[in-house]
């Protein structure tokens, strides 16, 4: 955070208190290099899960196991994530954001070395949870940066500039991996995530500063911590919003854990038309998180996100039904998921920042609780597409099943209609 971005940030006698007017003297090119940081170490997550996926296929044949088991290996990475946010959102509230962030970080780069010599799928998959440990940092941490500065739609708009930078990655990633994978083997993969690691301890040194002064840092410890997420458990619609945005992740990752066996073994593509045809489908995933803010002007977030929700579902009963009964081949698959992509890009901005936007005292321990729900349900979920026979009739049950039980949780338990409708002009918040 800047001095100019502080300075416009800190309450004035004319508001109340820890909630800043908009304020003229905001530099809108610095909150953007802000968004582009923030995004950057966000997007060591959706590399690490995405670029290997071009050589699923050739890992589960080097190594001599199954796809099931090679697939684990991306649930570890999942599972690494959920409970390395749960650490490190807290941890952030203690000591503030940018030592985790940085920290977090260096670990990735170990995990992502000792790849190179790992023998088995059994190291592998430890290691990958290793590497989702240290990318959790940076996805729970500019999380909470972003709640330490904005609130109500104003949190929704720059999470979706975040989108905008994470969404990148997957539409890179594949196709990364894929072109890497004509000069070099899988493991080369990986040396490419610790330079891009080591390019991110660069950056985070030299630009990332701290957004939780010491007076506003947690000092309660472990039982603090403890108590803090008894408290948000407390919050049914917080719990509901945390359950929505799981759930919808998981329909998520049941594309990403299951699209190069459909892709490449169901319809014969190569790694390299498989990483074009990912990163198609993550241009729609970015095309509607560009959008929301813009949809934002008219409706609340609860509005987008009921209608991404329904959406995502309808188009997931497409998907099935045209699988199922064989109709229409390689593209009656991918235009579904296209539209599946597309309504949880305009669901998974909005249900972090309405979720949020209730707990800003501790955002750290939110935003982790938020993260570890939304990997650990994915985590859990994406194993499902394998043991289901990892054709495109499996990933479309798991994406329906996922996103049926998002509106079942968010009409019986959230109750959308009850939620405050953040202010349209909502301003940067420091809470002081």
């Amino acid at each position: 955070m800047t001095a100019t971005q502080d300075r416009a940030t800190r309450p004035t006698s004319q508001s109340p208190i820890g909630v800043s007017l908009p304020d003229p003297r905001i530099d809108r090119p610095k909150t953007a290099r802000t968004a582009l940081t923030l995004g950057a170490f966000v997007a060591l997550g959706p590399l690490t899960i995405d670029m290997y996926l071009p050589a699923l296929p050739t890992i589960t044949t080097e190594l001599e196991t199954t796809s099931a088991a090679v697939q684990l290996t991306l649930t570890g990475t999942l599972v690494g994530l959920a409970l390395g946010q749960l650490i490190l959102g807290p941890l952030s509230d203690t000591f503030g954001r940018r030592r985790p962030l940085l920290a977090g970080t260096a670990l990735h780069v170990l995990a992502s070395l000792l790849v190179l010599i790992a023998p088995n799928v059994a190291v592998l998959g430890a290691l990958r949870v290793l590497q989702g440990v240290g990318t959790a940092a940076g996805a729970v941490i500019a999380i909470a940066v972003v709640r330490d500065l904005f609130d109500g739609r104003a949190a929704a708009t720059m999470l979706s500039r975040l989108f905008l930078v994470i969404g990148a990655a997957p539409v890179l990633a594949p196709t990364i991996g894929g072109e890497v994978l004509r000069f070099t083997s899988w493991r080369g993969v990986f040396v490419i995530l610790a330079v891009y690691g080591l390019l991110l301890l660069a950056v985070g040194f030299f630009l990332v500063r701290e957004t939780l002064p010491p007076e506003r840092r947690s000092t309660s410890g472990v039982a603090g911590t403890l108590r803090g997420y008894r408290s948000l458990f407390g919050d049914r619609a917080y719990v509901g919003l945390v359950l929505v945005a799981g759930l919808t992740m998981a329909g998520l990752f049941s594309y990403v854990s299951g699209s190069s066996f459909v892709y490449q073994e169901e319809f014969g593509l190569d790694e390299q038309q498989f990483g074009l045809l990912f990163g198609a489908g993550a241009f729609w995933l970015i095309a509607a998180t560009q959008l929301n803010p813009v949809l934002l002007r008219w409706f609340s977030p609860a509005q987008v996100l009921v209608a991404g929700t329904l959406a995502g579902a309808a188009a997931g009963a497409v998907l099935l039904v045209l699988s199922a009964t064989g109709t229409g081949g390689l593209f009656a698959v991918a235009i579904p998921l296209w539209a599946v992509l597309f309504a949880c890009g305009l669901a998974l901005p909005n249900a972090p920042a309405l979720a949020l936007s209730r707990h800003g005292e501790a955002a750290g321990t939110a935003a982790a609780l938020l993260g570890a729900v939304q990997f650990g349900v994915g985590a859990a979920v994406s194993p499902l597409v394998g043991l289901l026979g990892n054709d495109a009739v499996a990933m479309g049950t798991v994406i329906v099943a996922s996103l049926v039980l998002a509106i079942v949780v968010l009409f019986a338990v959230v109750q959308p209609w009850q939620l405050a409708d953040p202010d349209p002009e909502a301003a940067p918040v420091a809470v002081h």
